[in-house]
């Protein structure tokens, strides 16, 4: 499990990425739709149009990370905003590997 520190915010980037991109395209969007730093040490979470697979882009301080899942069947329940960003709390995150 990933500690975050104490600081990190999680935002779900409302709307659909295109996953195509590595980390060009997330970063990109935080930069450009959300008005925010990539490397701000806060975590991005975006979605793909089915709703089957999730990016996380999170900086370290010196490093970008872009974590990838993909659920094999089902899809993930998401936030019905068209744009901007939503903030989770950390203990929503909890128990998750």
């Amino acid at each position: 499990m990933i500690n975050l520190p104490s600081a990190t915010r999680i935002w779900l980037v409302a709307g659909i990425t295109d996953m195509r991109n590595g980390f060009n395209g997330p970063g990109a969007k935080v930069q450009t739709a959300l008005k925010d730093d990539p490397m701000s040490g806060h975590v991005f979470i975006f979605r793909e149009r089915s709703s089957s697979q999730v990016k996380l882009l999170w900086s370290t301080g010196d490093d970008l990370c872009l974590l990838t899942k993909r659920l094999e069947c089902g899809r993930l329940a998401w936030s019905s905003t068209c744009d901007g960003k939503v903030f989770l709390t950390p203990m929503l995150l909890e128990g998750i590997d």
